[in-house]
């Protein structure tokens, strides 16, 4: 028999109002999660092709192949984090187990062995797939963590706008800063000697003092033009390979490599970027690497597990996954997770590569990361707020709808209308910011709609979901990126190749995601667990768990 003082304990428990430094705490683990998701989603397609040499349709079935795999994975952590029993809790200790394996995989995505393309393929194939299985093995047990830190479905929902505001700031801290931290370590140091040869036209001679693979050489301002001058023929100024805002190229130590820039009045050293790329990324994700490891230790520091599953509930793996597959709200939510990601997985997959060929300005894409994060936080903090006028599931098929709308409308912007791009961007990712933080608050929901329908709660299979649609959602997308990249014949490393795909860049970056979101919002009407039943379900089970204890 429970003392009263016990049964109040697990009533406060039941509707706990959770700390606010807990909440910060809990927030800071999806940011370190960002760093590492956002850093792969924005920024592994364009190293995989520009720096590490693979084509766009490797980089395409590699993410689809792996993420396909993770359906397997997802569920089997979610199995496991149900089962484990350590005295961190069911789901804490997983924090703590793969933080430090989560940062070394993502250094080693990052990193550049000098292999052959067979080599560099096999490389690529083992450390994205034991990427994926570190990060399921972290981000479910995180993820049902918070269905499991208090009972009452509106704090749920705080701790949901706190968890998707810590995201959003890990994701444009990488975002933001990676190619500033990209050009300041992929310095190579060379020697310049600048020449005027008319009005707008100069000439660069660039002496290398180390040898670098892939280089990158362009205007810090992006505005002129360059192409690499023929030495067999410089008289004739002859590109070798088009004229562009940026040119990648190899150096040899002591070796001078001349081009032609055109389009500035006056140029000095100071205004050309040449950049290591190898060096670069490398050593920039060793550092975001440390920081994520740090972050996600101080969330297994700070937080508190207090739902447990019923008292008689036993071990049943085969009633879990019967009731998991007949769990309609489940199923639903599923397929809409699922089709979310894929639209935020495009936009961010090819974000760079917008900016770095379509713009012509790779730089300006931190600006523009900068905006989109912004608006992610004030989109995650007003979600709750909204929810409570709309409902969650109104509120979905809304943001779905106003997200996927604004950002077609990119497709009717030039590359000089930089002021529209940002505006609709940003418009845009307010209303595609609601959309992860309602998905996993709403996995919460359905964790106690299980316990509410058959007496039985799985945490943690359930929020299986969440992990699968968010990596199998990037695997298609990136997979999309690929062969659409791939018809146009895209090859990172040939100017003419990028010119012919500008329109596949185009779409990518607009109306092909936004398609998406309508399939989605259709789906959503489907959805079953509205503002009444929640209600009604979350009295209905406090009551139980009170009545439980008492016995």
């Amino acid at each position: 028999m429970h003392t009263p003082e016990h049964n109040t304990q697990l009533a406060l428990d039941n509707n706990h109002t959770v700390p606010f430094m807990e909440k910060v705490g809990y927030a800071l683990g999806d940011g370190a999660a960002n760093i590492a998701w956002r850093g792969v989603a924005t920024f592994l397609f364009i190293f995989y092709t520009d720096v590490f040499g693979l084509s766009p349709a490797t980089v395409g079935i590699l993410f689809l192949t792996a993420r396909f795999s993770d359906g397997i994975s997802d569920v089997i952590m979610g199995i496991i984090g149900d089962n484990t029993q350590s005295k961190y809790g069911k789901f804490r200790s997983w924090i703590l187990w793969t933080a430090i394996p989560l940062g070394v995989i993502l250094a080693l995505l990052f990193t550049t062995p000098d292999f052959g393309t067979t080599g560099k393929i096999i490389y690529a194939y083992i450390t994205y797939f034991v990427f994926t299985l570190i990060y399921t093995a972290n981000n479910i047990p995180y993820g049902a963590l918070m269905g499991v830190m208090t009972g009452d479905d509106k704090e749920r929902t705080k701790i949901g706008s706190f968890r998707m505001t810590g995201a959003f700031a890990g994701g444009m801290l990488v975002q933001v800063t990676l190619l500033f931290l990209v050009a300041y370590f992929g310095n190579p140091q060379p020697t310049l000697n600048i020449n005027k040869t008319g009005e707008l036209s100069h000439t660069v001679q660039v002496t290398a003092t180390q040898d670098v693979d892939h280089a990158d050489i362009s205007t810090s301002d992006g505005i002129a033009t360059l192409y690499m001058v023929d030495q067999a023929d410089s008289k004739a100024q002859q590109p070798l390979d088009g004229q562009a805002k940026r040119q990648n190229f190899s150096m040899i130590q002591g070796e001078t490599y001349t081009f032609a820039v055109n389009g500035v009045e006056s140029l000095d050293n100071s205004d050309l970027t040449i950049i290591d790329q190898q060096q670069g990324y490398s050593k920039s994700m060793y550092l975001m690497s440390l920081l994520l490891a740090i972050l996600m230790l101080i969330t297994f520091a700070t937080t508190k597990e207090r739902i447990q599953p019923p008292k008689d509930q036993n071990r049943d793996l085969k009633k879990d996954f019967k009731q998991l597959l007949r769990n309609r709200p489940w199923v639903i939510l599923l397929i809409i997770g699922l089709l979310f990601n894929i639209y935020n997985a495009i936009k961010q997959g090819i974000l760079i590569i917008y900016f770095t060929h379509y713009i012509g300005d790779a730089i300006l894409s931190a600006t523009y990361l900068f905006g989109l994060g912004v608006a992610s936080i004030v989109g995650a903090l007003l979600t709750a707020p909204l929810s409570r006028i709309m409902g969650k599931r109104n509120l979905f098929i809304a943001a779905l709808l106003f997200s996927g709308l604004f950002n077609a409308l990119i497709f009717l912007c030039d590359p000089s209308q930089i002021n529209a791009i940002f505006i609709l961007g940003i418009i845009s990712e307010f209303g595609s910011a609601i959309l992860p933080t309602l998905f996993f608050v709403m996995l919460g929901d359905i964790a106690d709609y299980s316990e509410w329908k058959n007496g039985r709660r799985a945490t943690g299979l359930i929020y299986s979901a969440g992990s699968f649609a968010t990596k199998f959602g990037g695997g298609i997308a990136g997979a999309i990126i690929g062969f659409v990249l791939g018809a146009y014949h895209y090859e990172g490393n040939s100017i003419e190749a990028i010119q012919g795909a500008l329109p596949a860049i185009k779409m990518l970056m607009s109306w092909i995601p936004s398609l998406v979101t309508i399939i989605a919002a259709i789906l959503m009407l489907l959805y079953p667990l509205n503002r009444q039943k929640m209600t009604l379900l979350t009295k209905e089970l406090q009551a139980r768990r009170l009545n439980s204890t008492s016995q």
